[in-house]
């Protein structure tokens, strides 16, 4: 069975070349995982790991105890965020599974498509903030499981959002 009948919501070629996505991937049964600082670093380097193999930058990601957030960009015409995200998720619950005989994370994941600047501004911000609004520390800069590898994070998630996934978002009538 291909990648793209298990995961995309849209047609494959949505997935491919230098596009921006706001993706979240949650853990399974969404266990708090991840306040083991130790499983969340390891996480994180393997996702900045494989963004880079599959010619990926990572504008923001947040790991929160439960779900990741992350907002990457493909810099190829080849780049394919659903090998991307699916080769991250095997790789890191395979390792996962070895450790703790437990599935690490659900199978499907949310993406969404950034359409201007502007969107892509609050959803960095979104991502960022997301900590902060959950209780879990006063500052994003204080957040050990957040960053940047294309902005200097430490200044611009300062900045308040009302961005909102669309998940969130109230539904009109």
């Amino acid at each position: 069975m291909p990648l793209y009948n298990k995961y995309p919501r849209l047609p494959a070629e949505y997935y491919l070349g230098r596009r921006i996505y706001f993706v979240t991937i949650c853990s399974a049964e969404r266990r708090p995982i991840f306040t083991d600082l130790s499983i969340g670093r390891g996480t994180l380097d393997k996702l900045i790991e494989v963004a880079a193999q599959h010619a990926f930058s990572l504008h923001s990601y947040c790991l929160m105890p439960d779900h990741l957030h992350f907002v990457a960009g493909g810099t190829t015409d080849a780049s394919d965020l659903v090998k991307f995200v699916h080769v991250f998720k095997q790789l890191t619950g395979y390792k996962y599974r070895q450790a703790y005989k437990r599935q690490l994370w659900q199978t499907r994941f949310y993406d969404h498509i950034v359409r201007s600047a502007d969107d892509l501004n609050a959803m960095l911000c979104y991502v960022w903030m997301n900590p902060v609004r959950k209780g879990l520390c006063a500052e994003p800069s204080l957040y050990p499981l957040s960053g940047s590898q294309t902005i200097d994070w430490m200044k611009k998630s300062r900045l308040r959002s009302s961005w909102l996934p669309p998940w969130k978002k109230p539904q009109p009538g």
